[in-house]
């Protein structure tokens, strides 16, 4: 067994774990604001040094990783979750309902997805509902095209057409016969995908149209850092580290979970 193969999903599994446990860890209030602590250098006392109103970069970041992380499952539910229903829909009924959803997906994966965010975010207005919604808009194709590859294969099988004679409506069938049939290839897609959804969400949050101040958000606070760079590099280094490993931790678990796929899918064919 390869250890260096789990290296990334753990990294993942302790950025997840420390966020989710923010409030526990952090020794300080996110939002302490401390005026006479300002942009001090990393120490015992302040791991991660301050920021320019003196609050805890360290505390900040995992607060900041809760809510980034809040979006991106939020997010990852909601345009994952329509695109499959609709990439099912599409693979099963064919016709001009797979036309039509094939089509619009095409036409959205002309633009590149942090445009279409870009431009839903603009649309939608700030907050993190909206910026949920945009993301969404922008990852939903990803999800239509593969479920719908995965369901033209599954729609010929046995228990589909079985179900179809008993009189089981299209609903059922895709909700309870064709989805859970495809929980291997959507739980890889799910997590190949975090990457690309934190770095939309740390994008926008960055350019400003995600998550306001005084809330924490990794792209808002790498923002933020931006005009200190020069004496306060750890507010901008800290949360970009944070970012980078979460991404790799993802692609890596994303990997780990399609390699291992394919080695059942060959035993399966011999």
């Amino acid at each position: 067994m390869r250890v260096d193969r789990y290296i990334g999903p753990l990294t993942l599994f302790v950025i997840v774990a420390s966020a989710t446990c923010a409030p526990a860890l952090g020794h300080v209030s996110a939002n302490a604001i401390n005026l006479g602590a300002a942009l001090l250098p990393p120490s015992h006392e302040h791991w991660l040094g301050t920021d320019q109103l003196g609050r805890d970069t360290f505390a900040r970041v995992l607060a900041g990783g809760r809510v980034s992380l809040f979006i991106v499952f939020a997010a990852v539910l909601v345009g994952g979750g329509s695109g499959c229903l609709l990439g099912t829909l599409a693979g099963y009924r064919r016709g001009w309902i797979d036309t039509l959803i094939m089509q619009a997906a095409d036409l959205q994966y002309s633009l590149p997805p942090v445009i279409v965010a870009l431009v839903a975010a603009l649309t939608l207005g700030t907050g993190a509902t909206n910026l949920i919604l945009a993301i969404a808009l922008a990852t939903w194709p990803r999800f239509a095209r593969i479920v719908r590859a995965e369901t033209l294969h599954l729609r010929e099988r046995d228990f589909v057409l079985l179900a179809e004679l008993a009189g089981v409506s299209t609903a059922r069938i895709l909700i309870r016969h064709l989805l859970p049939n495809m929980a291997t290839t959507l739980i890889v897609l799910v997590t190949v995908d975090v990457g690309l959804v934190i770095t939309l969400e740390a994008t926008l949050s960055f350019l400003g149209l995600g998550i306001q101040p005084p809330d924490p958000s990794w792209g808002t606070m790498i923002a933020d850092g931006r005009a200190y760079l020069s004496q306060a590099w750890w507010l901008s280094i800290a949360p970009g580290c944070a970012l980078v490993l979460t991404i790799v931790g993802a692609n890596a678990t994303g990997n780990l979970l399609s390699s291992r796929k394919h080695a059942s899918l060959g035993t399966t064919h011999v």
